[in-house]
């Protein structure tokens, strides 16, 4: 599409990513947490696998997209970084402050922010170097990881409308949860 295009390609996501996380705010307690979480993983995987999918089968040995080709990847980009914006970007920084209890959340969510730094810069050196690699096969890798931490948020509680002192009782609740985490664990955390 050009050069002039990256610059254009820049301006574009950052406007989508502002928009959506914006419009998270409105979101978030209207439709809560795992909704959030569920339908923005759906929107990322679907969009990583038709990158994946478009530059497997067009990009080729030649290394170039027709204009069309080039678009529909400028704008599922666009629909991956809206997916992201409105769900898992804020998400992350919302939901560990919110399910650890009130005796360890800044332990807790020290080691969440830490690990998601750890793993951020661990992905921005390695993607170069994957991406030359696996070629469009790197779109379909993240795409799994996307499914697998998409899967793994069924799992988790709604904490929409709870208050904070009570997220113990969400985890003591919870089909799954509960027996991980245990009765006499939520117990013990309350009386403190």
């Amino acid at each position: 599409m050009g050069e002039s295009a990256s610059l254009l390609c820049t301006v574009v996501t950052v406007i989508v990513f502002t928009a959506s996380t914006l419009a998270f705010m409105f979101f978030i307690d209207r439709f809560g947490r795992l909704a959030l979480l569920l339908a923005g993983g759906v929107q990322m995987f679907l969009s990583q696998a038709l990158i994946g999918g478009i530059m497997a089968t067009k990009l080729g040995d030649e290394g170039g997209l027709s204009r069309q080709y080039a678009l529909a990847l400028f704008v599922l980009i666009g629909v991956y970084v809206a997916g992201y914006s409105w769900s898992w970007g804020p998400l992350t920084w919302l939901v560990p402050s919110e399910i650890f209890p009130l005796e360890v959340r800044s332990a807790g969510q020290s080691v969440t922010v830490a690990s998601g730094f750890v793993f951020t810069v661990f992905i921005a050196q390695c993607f170069l170097a994957m991406l030359c690699q696996m070629k469009a096969w790197l779109f379909f890798f993240f795409a799994g990881w996307i499914a697998v931490m998409t899967a793994f948020a069924y799992f988790l509680p709604e904490t929409k409308g709870m208050p904070i002192e009570q997220i113990g009782k969400v985890w003591d609740l919870h089909w799954f949860w509960k027996r991980v985490v245990g009765v006499e664990e939520v117990q013990v955390g309350e009386k403190h």
